[in-house]
């Protein structure tokens, strides 16, 4: 019997017109990964916070429980042991 942990929380900061950012939700549906989207560009506080956690100001800035992921970096992600 094997144990599945559970996912950790995942914020993806992003904007409506941003590529990168539909890829990256894209990837992350196909992998079957629940994330919350927060759109910055509806949102100042949310960019605050984004740039806060970051130090970035571009988008996709995501969130992997409290790991952060700068742009849609594939390898980084898949690499991220609780992601899988």
């Amino acid at each position: 019997m094997s144990e599945t942990k559970p996912q950790p929380r995942v914020i993806m900061f992003t904007t409506p017109t941003c590529s990168f950012c539909n890829a990256a939700k894209n990837y992350f549906r196909q992998k079957g990964i629940k994330f919350k989207d927060v759109d910055v560009s509806k949102d100042p506080a949310a960019a605050r916070d984004m740039v806060r956690r970051s130090g970035q100001q571009g988008v996709p800035v995501i969130d992997i429980g409290g790991k952060i992921v700068v742009g849609f970096d594939r390898p980084n992600i898949d690499r991220l042991p609780d992601i899988k």
